[in-house]
């Protein structure tokens, strides 16, 4: 698989092999972000080669949802194995494009490995409910069954994680399935399709097109396609959902986020503070679980925490991927770097205290690179800029409030609702806090509450677009349609010709 790393030029996969778009007039390029410098180039999808992906995945589907789910199981548990031999070469390909940490990489690849696990158990999550002799003679029984050709599209901060969010789930559930990775990462799908073609996956069955918005639209509008999967910005997620929804498909979009850290005054500080780091700059900021927004409940609680920050974020080691002891990467690109940085200057145009200003940071070696020092702000308000979008960068700001319901308050009345955390030592305080708070996903004591493979993930309000949530049985119930089937094999005599409903006691 070093082939990918050494590759100049990022292709569709298509049946088993890896193919050229049929048109080259719309090359994208794609960037090492330490280095500031293109290292790979790809020719976007047209609709000539989404609708040639949609029609081997459709006479994929046929064969392969008739596999009995024993087999699809197995296949997932030998590509389980072969992703967790070969770690190290799957996390360099995701590091190099997005410029994460290695160590980040890891993780983040180790979480999406959890939704592999959770496939390999599909016997157990495709059972079905089974009511035997309702009425005399008459058995009711449920199937899941799949949906045909699946869709998913997905961004360039987790180009491991979150195609692993999708694809396994709908694949092992029996469906075929097209992804559409970041055209800024791309290289870590085709990875894992080869991947899973080695794992004995059918060709057709998975397929991969590196696009932009053409080839987007071209899987949106596509009559062949029953469901879309997507992750990203609220902008395009909503763009999604209404198109493909218009188009008669079933479709979820998970977007945009503010995620708020409550800390009270009983909480642990130093824990607190701890967490923050994290959870505020890890990935560069660029998740859509980050904390971007500390709410210091009473005026001690802001002192200890912006006491607390300080040296910790000065002390944050930035550089390279490949560089040792690195805490944090470049942002993605010249345009994500260009947007942060106008966002900061935004904060201090509107007099918020940027405390930490890491706008200057140059990293020897790589001065290139989209690299932000790690920037915290104190005394922001609620009409500024910096809180009310998201920054997708290494910027914390922090608000403070007077009390808890006051904090309880500000969180519900953002348009966001992905995730929100609260550090605190009093049962009570979070025990309402989770009753309480409108936001999908709830950490208590926790900095980022992103759920295991076995629950699901999914934001409220704006983050959201569609009534399921991904991976876990949410993901099942998304990738599969519920029949429902009532029968009869009784060798008792019927009551003859019937034109109402009857009382079931009466069939």
């Amino acid at each position: 698989m070093n082939e990918i790393i050494n590759n100049t030029e990022v292709k569709n996969f298509i049946k088993g092999s890896l193919v050229r778009s049929t048109s080259l007039k719309r090359e994208v390029q794609i960037y090492n972000p330490a280095l500031g410098q293109v290292i790979r180039k790809a020719y976007v999808a047209n609709s000539v080669d989404v609708d040639k992906a949609v029609a081997v995945a459709k006479e994929a589907f046929v064969s392969w949802s008739a596999v009995p789910i024993t087999k699809r199981a197995k296949i997932f548990f030998r590509y389980l194995r072969l992703l967790e031999d070969d770690l190290d070469t799957f996390a360099k390909i995701v590091s190099e494009e997005h410029g994460k940490t290695l160590e980040d990489a890891h993780g983040s690849i180790a979480r999406g490995l959890e939704v592999l696990e959770f496939c390999c158990g599909i016997t157990t999550h495709l059972k079905s409910d089974y009511s035997h002799n309702v009425a005399n003679g008459v058995d009711v029984y449920n199937l899941r069954q799949p949906l045909g050709v699946c869709a998913g599209i997905t961004p360039f901060n987790f180009p491991a994680m979150v195609p692993m969010w999708m694809y396994p789930i709908s694949i092992v559930s029996g469906n075929s399935f097209i992804l559409k990775p970041s055209e800024k990462t791309p290289s870590a799908a085709i990875y894992q399709a080869e991947k899973l073609k080695q794992a004995g996956l059918p060709d057709g069955v998975f397929n991969v097109l590196i696009g932009d918005k053409e080839t987007v639209d071209a899987i949106l509008r596509h009559p062949d396609i029953e469901a879309i999967s997507f992750v990203g910005s609220t902008k395009v997620g909503e763009y999604i959902y209404k198109t493909a929804t218009a188009h008669n498909k079933r479709a979820q979009a998970l977007c945009g986020a503010k995620n708020h850290l409550v800390v009270m005054p009983d909480a642990d500080f130093d824990k607190a503070a701890d967490a923050l780091i994290g959870a505020g700059y890890g990935s560069a900021g660029e998740r859509c679980m980050a904390i971007s927004v500390v709410v210091a409940v009473g005026r001690d609680s802001g002192d200890e925490i912006v006491k607390r920050l300080v040296p910790k974020i000065k002390n944050i080691k930035v550089g390279a991927y490949n560089q040792s002891k690195i805490d944090m990467g470049p942002v993605i690109d010249k345009a994500s770097f260009e947007r942060i940085n106008k966002l900061i200057q935004s904060g201090v145009d509107d007099k918020a205290k940027l405390v930490v200003d890491g706008r200057s940071l140059k990293v020897a070696g790589y001065e290139g690179g989209y690299f932000i020092g790690g920037c915290l702000f104190d005394q922001v308000s609620v009409d500024m800029q910096i809180y009310q979008q998201e920054i997708f960068g290494p910027v914390l700001c922090v608000v403070r409030v007077d009390s808890y319901q006051e904090a309880i308050k500000l969180i519900n009345d953002h348009e966001y609702g992905n995730g929100v955390a609260i550090f605190t030592r009093d049962g009570g305080f979070a025990r309402d806090f989770a009753t309480q708070i409108q936001i999908g996903m709830v950490g208590i004591n926790v900095p980022i509450p992103v759920p295991v493979s076995f629950h699901s993930f999914g934001g409220w309000k704006r983050s959201i677009f569609g009534s399921h949530s991904i991976y876990g049985m949410e993901g099942v119930n998304f990738y599969t349609r519920l029949k429902t089937v009532t029968s009869r094999w009784s060798t008792k005599g019927t009551k003859g010709v019937q034109f109402s409903f009857q009382k079931t006691t009466d069939l």
